[in-house]
């Protein structure tokens, strides 16, 4: 008889996926609000233009060592315990942020803000893996990643065009949302812990070091790294200062072209499940690994914005395609005791990739200019090809794969 069907479920209702997503997009604002509005920040406090780079930075920093803790918090007593003090962390700190006197006060009140965020995108994806499996769980994920993809278009927009009326402090005041969403969260969320949360600490850490060493995840873990590190590094902290140094774009324009990657990233991760099963996973990755190195250095060579729009579509092809891929494979091969602690060490990873993209290529871009650096950091999809290009991913667990 097998025992695998057991070993995924999560006692409780089924939450809504409106709660989900309202935490996904939440999650994100930390990071998504205040990127169009990094040029005018650094400028209203005197600093130079690579002190974008701490501010990019500080939201993720702690997401590195906090997200395993919140991860394997949420396994232990449960999603709602943990899931609404993130959000409430998060809305006090983007309080903070938007009435912050100063620079380091500002990095101050984001490092904060990065202990609230550290949990939500992983435990959004979590609450799928608990109550969905097979294919509907990676439609599951996929509507997600579109609801991410759509958030990353519209927050932006909505920070750069705030900032327009009011100033920089104004465009990152949605972040205080979060204390709204952590209300929704604790009234539609059960509260419940699972039988397994009687075991130990250790035998649970022991379980889910035991999943995270199989050749598969690590690769999985490691693809997560240097992704985000692309992502963090050279979307959100290089290319707003590469669309203002060399095409003169103010805050609301740099909104508009952070949300060109959304249009083809949301097409593709709402047919996610489709790609999926005509395609497989292993030829997913190695296409979308492919695609951000063609995109970055697109729009690092540029001589136009035509050229930089194109090199975006095919840079949100690229964010559509592997992101939601990772997580989704994240979840499905870790059984509920595992899955908030393992989803947080892939999480943990790339925290890392965020906090080091930022730091690595804003000194980058200081030294040689944000074109040379787009094209020059585009070799960062190289590893991610040979990783998934040469690593059996193994297959579904029983019952899980897609139909």
């Amino acid at each position: 008889m097998s025992t695998a069907a057991p070993s995924t479920q999560w006692p409780g209702r089924r939450p809504a996926p409106a709660l989900i997503w309202a935490i996904t997009l939440t999650g994100i604002t930390a990071n998504t609000l205040v990127s169009p509005l990094l040029p005018d920040i650094v400028e209203d406090f005197g600093r130079p233009d690579g002190a974008a780079g701490p501010l990019v930075a500080a939201a993720s920093l702690p997401g590195v060592l906090a997200a395993p803790v919140i991860g394997l918090l949420a396994d232990r007593f449960g999603r709602r315990n943990v899931v609404v003090p993130c959000l409430a962390i998060l809305g006090l700190s983007g309080i903070l942020s938007v009435l912050a006197p100063g620079y380091w006060v500002l990095v101050g009140a984001r490092f904060a803000m990065g202990f609230g965020t550290a949990g939500l995108i992983n435990l959004a994806v979590v609450l799928i893996g608990d109550h969905w499996s097979g294919r509907e769980r990676v439609r599951q994920v996929g509507r997600n990643a579109a609801v991410l993809t759509a958030g990353l278009a519209v927050l932006p927009l909505l920070s750069g065009s705030l900032a327009a009326l009011g100033g920089w402090r104004l465009g990152l005041a949605p972040s205080a949302l979060g204390l709204v969403t952590a209300v929704a969260a604790w009234v539609l969320l059960d509260d419940v812990r699972p039988p397994h949360s009687a075991l130990g600490l250790a035998d649970q850490l022991r379980a889910a070091a035991g999943t995270l060493r199989s050749p598969a995840m690590a690769a999985t873990v490691a693809s997560g790294f240097l992704i985000f590190l692309m992502i963090f590094g050279l979307f959100l902290t290089t290319l707003p200062v590469h669309l203002e140094q060399e095409f003169g774009m103010q805050a609301a324009a740099r909104g508009v072209l952070l949300a060109v990657p959304s249009i083809t990233s949301t097409l593709i991760a709402l047919n996610l499940a489709g790609l999926r099963a005509r395609l497989g996973l292993r030829p997913l990755l190695v296409v979308g690994a492919a695609m951000f190195g063609v995109a970055v250095a697109t729009v690092g060579l540029a001589a136009g914005v035509a050229g930089v729009v194109l090199g975006l579509l095919v840079y949100g092809m690229a964010e559509g395609t592997t992101v939601p891929s990772l997580q989704e494979v994240t979840a499905a091969r870790a059984p509920a005791s595992q899955r908030g602690v393992v989803l947080a060490a892939w999480v943990s990873a790339v925290r890392l990739g965020q906090a080091c993209g930022p730091l690595i290529f804003a000194a980058v871009f200081s030294a040689i200019g944000t074109s040379a650096t787009l094209v020059v950091g585009s070799v960062v999809c190289i590893p991610v090809l040979l990783l998934h290009g040469f690593t059996p991913m193994g297959s579904e667990p029983p019952g899980d794969a897609p139909d």
